[in-house]
């Protein structure tokens, strides 16, 4: 049997569960306990292109509509972009767009949920923050968080490394976390009773077996961390123009220079003395 796909690859992702909407309606409900449940699902962009395997800064999300007219945004997140919450926030609140025709009535709109998968920590500043891992975000009063303009809008952010790091009680969810982070470890997943986890664990395994996904994933994932690559390549660039600029201008010396632009020492230096040598 080939090494299973990593179902946190987006792609992989987005196969699992678009193709098999009963897999989706389960995640949901699992991952929204305290709401009613749904029965079904209709996929409102099952297709995959091919541009979206390789475009730059797209993420794979499932969209979908349960029988009540009610809209997800689910989606599966491996790296930390500087403005990503905007954009999750940004295309929860075109959910709301699209629910209403010109002369509908508000009355017909229906709520907007995103659940995002986060194979990141997010919040670290606080202990608090640090030892909390599922977050549920609404339109609340900021002084009376009790009043509320209802759950039309609402972002649910599960922290996958914390969850599975801090231990969640037994249930469902714990399931789901558990099979994101140790799909590939056989015992783990054998002691994993929870039924639509089997499920997702059988659909892994027939997507691991198929060639031509096999190879769509990688292409996924190399332009991925290509990505990565030109983001950080950008990043360095920066910190060794503020090197630069600090060595021309300032007095400090190499070690000061490199705690506030984020290099080492022989970083500086090299810097210092490509300076010198040009200047000279």
């Amino acid at each position: 049997m080939s090494e299973l796909l990593d179902p946190t690859n987006d792609y992989v992702f987005k196969r699992l569960f678009a193709e098999a909407p009963d897999l989706l309606v389960d995640l949901i409900n699992d991952l929204r306990p305290d709401l009613p449940n749904i029965a079904s699902v209709e996929i409102l962009n099952p297709n995959i292109e091919a541009t979206e395997l390789t475009g730059k800064y797209i993420i794979l999300d499932v969209l979908a509509r349960d029988g009540d007219g009610h809209c997800y945004n689910v989606e599966v997140q491996v790296r930390r972009y500087g403005a990503w919450h905007k954009r999750g926030l940004f295309y929860l609140a075109r959910t709301l767009e699209t629910q209403l025709s010109g002369g509908e009535d508000y009355q017909e709109l229906r709520a907007s949920v995103g659940l995002h998968l986060l194979d990141f920590d997010l919040f670290t500043g606080t202990e608090a923050e640090r030892e909390q891992a599922i977050w549920r975000f609404e339109m609340r009063d900021e002084s009376q968080p009790d009043i509320s303009l209802g759950n039309i809008l609402q972002m649910n952010l599960i922290e996958l490394n914390k969850a599975d790091r801090l231990g969640l009680p037994e249930g469902p969810l714990r399931a789901w976390v558990t099979f994101f982070k140790h799909w590939q470890e056989e015992l783990t997943m054998a002691n994993v009773a929870h039924e639509p986890v089997k499920k997702a664990m059988s659909r892994i395994r027939e997507l691991s077996a198929d060639e031509e996904t096999r190879r769509l994933a990688f292409v996924r994932e190399r332009a991925l961390r290509d990505e990565v690559s030109l983001l950080n390549d950008a990043r360095r660039e920066g910190r060794e123009e503020v090197a630069r600029g600090m060595i021309r201008k300032t007095e400090l010396d190499d070690s000061s220079i490199a705690d506030i632009a984020q290099l080492t020492v022989d970083e500086v230096a090299h810097l210092r003395a490509e300076i010198q040598h040009w200047d000279s």
